[in-house]
């Protein structure tokens, strides 16, 4: 990519009330961000206000400051039109169309846990935390979670004492840490894993950002695990989007006098897994992620880039062998079909039917559609 085409994108990221599904229709409807950027520009009726005056004039300084980032070294801003931009964030409905990315990009194609929780979380609690990141990493797990104080900061540590990477969705824009406590953390984390944000760099941290951070932790995720949460907490949030992309809730019951343990408690009365050791959650997604990491694997060795250390089934897996596969094609028919409806046709978990439909789609078996819904692909 030519400076110039990365300026342009630059400059479509910033746009103001220009997010992540405007920006992906505005590229698949006019071709690229060169396309879409003049486009706007000759059609100023079509954004608001000031959409409008950054798109005359940009702020020079805010777009020097995103190339300066982008020098560093191992930074980079991941798109939605690369070919290793992760497919599991394709099943949000509001998909980012970019992400800055500092450390390894490659691991965000891992099978991963996302492990989230209050912040203000007990000693028990955050023990508990570091226990369970340690041993998922350990087993092949990738965690993720949001780098915040409490429960998150613990299982990044807990993965990285483990000797695994973790990877860290941020809040504000890539070169800024919060809370400033973590800079030693942020650190050890983009030397040993990834830092993500779909902020430009220089944003601060709002409050409107953490929600928007939530819903790609839920993304990348194979499952979510909730460790002390209270009714208001915003790990509840990642817990939905989990559940409405058919990905794995997993809770953490605890006390009835604790009010840390009443989100949780909400969760399992709505239906997510009540969860006491890390091997229960190995039970559920070990399988899948097995198989969705062998693939992925194969898709990077198969482009010549290096091996980010998954850990592997012993021999080949070809899903056109396996009864699963089989299974869910027939279940699915040549009509879009909703996931709550395959996992009633099949029996199968929705984590496991969103890695196996996500490595359909990866072999052109299946394309996403909107909605939550997925098509066989005719040939």
């Amino acid at each position: 990519m030519t400076d110039s085409e990365l300026r342009d994108w630059l400059i479509l990221i910033r746009t103001p009330g220009f997010g992540g599904r405007k920006l992906r229709e505005g590229l698949a409807i006019r071709g690229g961000a060169p396309a879409l950027l003049d486009w706007l520009r000759r059609h100023p009726e079509s954004v608001d206000r000031d959409a409008r005056a950054w798109l005359e004039a940009p702020n020079e300084a805010d777009l020097a400051r995103d190339m300066a980032w982008l020098q560093g070294a191992d930074q980079q801003l991941l798109l939605c039109t690369d070919e290793d931009f992760p497919p599991q964030l394709e099943a949000l409905s509001d998909a980012p169309a970019a992400l800055f990315v500092k450390g390894d990009a490659s691991l965000l194609l891992r099978p991963q846990i996302g492990i989230v929780g209050a912040r203000r979380a007990r000693a028990p609690g955050l023990a508990i935390a570091r226990r369970f990141a340690g041993e998922l990493a350990a087993n092949g797990l990738l965690v993720t979670s949001g780098l915040a104080d409490g429960v998150d900061g613990v299982a990044h540590t807990g993965a990285l004492d483990a000797g695994e990477p973790t990877i860290a969705v941020i809040g504000t824009g890539p070169d800024l840490v919060y809370p400033s406590k973590h800079h030693a953390l942020a650190r050890r984390i983009a030397a040993h894993g990834a830092i993500v944000s779909e902020f430009a760099p220089g944003t601060p941290s709002r409050a409107m950002n953490f929600p928007m951070r939530n819903r790609i932790i839920a993304g990348l995720s194979l499952g979510v695990l909730v460790i002390e949460a209270g009714l208001k907490s915003g790990s509840l949030i990642t817990a939905r989007y989990a559940g409405e992309q058919g990905r794995e809730v997993f809770a953490l019951p605890g006390s009835i006098h604790n009010p840390l343990a009443e989100g949780c408690h909400s969760l399992i009365a709505d239906g997510a897994r009540l969860v006491q050791r890390s091997d229960e959650i190995l039970a559920v997604l070990g399988p899948a992620a097995l198989e969705l990491g062998a693939e992925l694997q194969a898709r990077l060795d198969g482009k010549g880039q290096a091996s980010v250390g998954q850990k592997r089934p012993r021999g080949p897996f070809d899903w056109r062998e396996d009864e699963e596969y089989r299974r869910l094609l027939d279940a699915m028919g040549y009509d879009p079909v909703l996931l709550d409806a395959l996992v009633g046709s099949t029996a199968l978990s929705p984590g496991a039917l969103s890695s196996m439909l996500l490595m359909l789609e990866l072999e052109g078996e299946v394309a996403a559609l909107p909605g939550n819904r997925y098509q066989r692909v005719v040939r």
